[in-house]
């Protein structure tokens, strides 16, 4: 009886890692016939780089915001005293 159960778990185990080895092996296929696809019909990119915007950093609203959050935590911690 055991062994039985044993075995029957055995051949379920390796038809499901089989399944799923076959199934992975299929989609590494399929992902590269894809790939190729792709690349035929896709149009050729330039190769001249593109300049990217330049972030410009506001030091004044950070500053503000967390002063209002530091008068916030002021006000809660004075209340919280009284």
């Amino acid at each position: 009886m055991l062994l039985q159960q044993l075995q029957n778990g055995l051949g379920l185990l390796l038809l499901g890692m089989g399944t799923v080895f076959v199934f992975l092996i299929i989609l590494v296929f399929v992902i590269k016939a894809m790939s190729a696809i792709i690349k035929r019909f896709s149009p050729a990119q330039s190769s001249a780089p593109v300049a990217k915007p330049v972030a410009v950093a506001t030091a004044s609203a950070p500053a503000t915001a967390d002063a209002e959050v530091a008068a916030a935590i002021v006000a809660a911690v004075a209340q919280s005293k009284k």
